[in-house]
């Protein structure tokens, strides 16, 4: 980065956050002083709830909600969970929340609308605050937006290892194909463009009723969801998506009743730390903070 010795590197930015290291970075009021220490690891709330998801499917809106809530207080510090979105957000940014619609396990309408009352809350214009997936090149929103909130689903995937929050870019480029090379290794490569680079704010992985197998391109079986009734939220999409990730890998092993690694492995997750400086990669440095339901979390 040419400014690195005037400006915070996207690491940084990322790393526990809360909102001191996010808010000077966006030029917001700092809540404190931090440590050192406290940017040593990247912080991920994981946060569930038995009754998020119905009999059916069906999602449980204001427990998704709360769910949300709770995750972005424990982010950032502070008590009312509209003021935590102020400390990442400003009035004149123009927000494009970028969801994932794919028909057979897609980020719930009722987390979308959570999402964009709460940016709306923060005083953004509702004008200036869409909600994409497929269009999201073509959306005037996200076109001129300063701010992105990425979320989506967790799910295993045939040529990916796991569709991940990194993934959820790849709509941003006009011939995702390309990307598709080495499982995948260099989605880190999307958030790099002008149209992605520093914009992104928060991340939500919904981890809900994730798919653990996949047996091909653009398969699901109903046998390889399950009730898990969680949120993960950072603002390291790295780290989100490794603790995803560890979840999804030991419901397989569970599942199988053996160490059933994935196929391909998901190393674009690695490789958006190791290659691209996305954020943290390794267990090791991430502080996971766990919220709410805790019976099988897997982790």
């Amino acid at each position: 980065m040419s400014e690195e010795n005037t400006l915070l590197t996207r690491r940084d930015f990322i790393k526990t956050t809360g909102a001191v290291t996010l808010g000077v970075a966006l030029g917001l009021p700092a809540l404190g002083q931090e440590s050192s220490d406290s940017l040593i690891k990247s912080k991920v709330i994981l946060v569930r709830h038995a009754d998020a998801v119905g009999a059916e499917g069906k999602i449980n809106g204001p427990i998704i909600a709360q769910m949300l809530d709770e995750a972005v207080v424990a982010l950032f510090g502070r008590n009312d969970p509209v003021e935590c979105w102020k400390t990442i957000i400003r009035p004149d940014d123009v927000v494009g929340i970028k969801t994932n619609t794919w028909k057979y396990l897609r980020t719930p309408p009722e987390l979308e609308q959570a999402l964009k009352k709460r940016i709306i809350e923060a005083g953004v214009a509702e004008q200036n605050v869409d909600i994409d997936d497929r269009g999201v090149m073509d959306n005037p929103v996200f076109k001129r937006s300063t701010a992105l909130i990425n979320t989506r689903p967790m799910r295993t995937h045939a040529w990916a290892g796991v569709g991940s929050l990194i993934k959820n870019y790849i709509m941003f480029v006009p011939y995702p194909q390309n990307y598709h090379s080495n499982a995948c290794a260099y989605l880190g490569a999307v958030w790099t463009l002008p149209t992605t680079k520093d914009k992104t704010r928060l991340n939500v992985l919904v981890m809900l009723t994730p798919q653990f197998h996949t047996a091909g391109p653009h398969h699901f079986d109903y046998e390889y969801v399950w009730n898990y009734g969680g949120l993960v939220v950072s603002t390291d999409p790295v780290a989100a998506d490794t603790i995803g990730l560890s979840i999804l890998q030991a419901r397989r092993s569970q599942f199988f009743g053996e160490d059933n690694p994935l196929k391909p492995s998901a190393h674009h997750i690695a490789f958006a730390d190791n290659k691209y400086n996305l954020g943290v990669s390794d267990l090791n440095k991430i502080e996971l903070i766990r919220l709410g339901w805790q019976e099988n979390s897997l982790i």
